[in-house]
């Protein structure tokens, strides 16, 4: 069962807790993937409610946004187990079902096809509105060589950006 909620009313809440990391939810044909973010934007563009995303040219993630325009944005409201937060920021989809290993409860999307997850139960359902690629030369210097300068580890791995407009926004309850 799920609990319809105003995304604004937990705005604060979804802007503090993405700093300790929340999950970015895809879904395509039969396989359903999500990812550690710890960042993203909620906001207004084109008088609709979005929340944006940076995701890295390089992750499985970004294969399922670009095929379907659809995810979720799952975040805990109390403290969430730290082996969450960790395996789905450090193991790629392409080579675990994140879902299996970690034994997260899939709840289907109500507008979206991807689902939400129970044990993060805050969750907006998002479609993508518009998107952008990087341009490496208008990153400001500091934030390049911190994130994708030579040597780092992710180097010349630059983001696409994902604007979701928020469809609904609600929390699974058990």
């Amino acid at each position: 069962m799920v609990k319809e909620v105003n995304v604004w009313d937990y705005a604060g809440h979804i802007m503090e807790t993405i700093g300790s990391g929340i999950l970015l939810t895809t879904a395509y044909q039969d396989k359903v993937n999500t990812m550690t973010i710890g960042w993203g934007q909620l906001g207004v563009v084109w008088s609709k409610p979005v929340f944006s995303v940076l995701v890295r040219e390089s992750r499985y993630t970004k294969e399922f946004l670009d095929k379907t325009g659809e995810f979720t944005v799952n975040i805990p409201l109390a403290k969430v187990d730290k082996n969450i937060i960790a395996l789905c920021g450090t193991k790629s989809g392409r080579e675990l079902d994140k879902f299996q290993a970690l034994n997260l409860t899939a709840v289907p999307g109500q507008s979206v096809s991807v689902p939400g997850i129970r044990e993060l139960p805050l969750t907006l359902e998002c479609k993508v509105i518009y998107r952008q690629d990087q341009d490496p030369k208008a990153i400001e210097k500091t934030c390049f060589d911190r994130f994708y300068a030579a040597g780092t580890h992710n180097e010349g791995d630059y983001h696409t950006v994902y604007y979701g407009e928020i469809t609904k926004a609600y929390i699974i309850e058990e």
